[in-house]
């Protein structure tokens, strides 16, 4: 079966993903010398573009990288590269974006004054959507215990850059394990989050998240059922520190992402919680889909 159509923008030019585009001497290749984003449609228009971007910004500002385009000449861009993909694929679903920005090329030398000037790349392909199935059964994760997140004194993770070394090594191990994803500890044994998403817990019927001090990237998904979801459908939330010791305190744990959204959890471990109909995180799945459906009809200028 041959892999699903990806479509590229490499500093504007439009061409297949699978095609060259950056070069070897590119920091992003050689030193993960870069930021990126990704978004994802609800109903066809682009979710979330103004939160995404401002984090974009922020990543970059920690980094002292410089922006190759403003946010209109990047939602200008994402627009042609998905309009691309569509006529190449014919598809009108749903898609999955990434904007990945580098520090550019130049000679070898980790001197960021060696760089030759940002380049950016926009993929375009169709969004993978969990399966019904897991949906129901929910997810099963396991605590990393070989190595932990890196904290923010070091390399904050709060930035979303091109260095995802830390999390790959934390989720081989979970995998090896045979778990689905993985939940990483920083230094001082707190839950962080996932390799690739933000964690939240259910105890009473309220909702809980590990704060962002304890070292997580400051997930959309995550600030937006902690500023508007979670009240909207009637929950309390609350930042809290979450210890691998107190994991069976909690009756459910979800995950959250962009391309997630809201995603149960079954087990951490030996530790099983409650999924299915009737659940919290049932409830604040469906708060989310709706407001993401209003979100929808409010931007119609956003649609891909």
């Amino acid at each position: 079966m041959s892999a699903p159509y990806i479509q590229a923008s490499t500093n504007g030019r439009l061409h297949p993903a699978h095609e060259p585009s950056v070069a070897p001497l590119n920091r992003g290749f050689l030193y993960g010398d870069a930021i990126y984003e990704v978004w994802r449609t609800y109903h066809g228009v682009l979710f979330a573009w103004e939160e995404h971007w401002a984090r974009l910004e922020r990543s970059a500002k920690a980094l002292y990288l410089g922006l190759p385009l403003d946010a209109p000449h990047g939602l200008d861009e994402i627009k042609r590269t998905v309009a691309a993909w569509r006529t190449a694929t014919r598809d009108a679903g749903e898609v999955y974006v990434r904007l990945q920005i580098t520090r550019g090329g130049g000679p070898i030398g980790l001197d960021p004054a060696l760089a030759d000037g940002a380049d950016f790349v926009i993929l375009v392909q169709k969004l993978a959507v969990p399966a019904p199935e897991m949906l129901r059964t929910g997810l099963r994760l396991s605590l990393a215990s070989e190595l932990h997140r890196n904290p923010p004194a070091a390399l904050n993770p709060a930035w979303k850059t091109g260095n995802y070394l830390n999390n790959i090594l934390c989720l081989r191990e979970a995998r090896a394990r045979g778990a689905d994803e993985v939940v990483i500890t920083n230094l001082a044994g707190e839950v962080t989050e996932a390799a690739v998403c933000n964690l939240g817990f259910v105890r009473a019927g309220a909702v809980i998240t590990p704060p962002l001090t304890a070292g997580i990237l400051g997930g959309i998904t995550r600030q937006l059922l902690l500023d508007q979801i979670a009240l909207a459908a009637g929950l309390a939330i609350r930042e809290e520190i979450v210890l691998p010791s107190g994991l069976a305190g909690y009756q459910e744990c979800f995950l959250t992402s962009t391309t997630r959204d809201v995603q149960p959890v079954r087990a951490i471990d030996a530790t099983g919680y409650q999924v299915g109909e009737g659940t919290v995180t049932a409830r604040l799945k469906r708060a989310f889909a709706d407001y993401a459906a209003g979100y929808a009809r409010l931007r119609p200028e956003l649609a891909l």
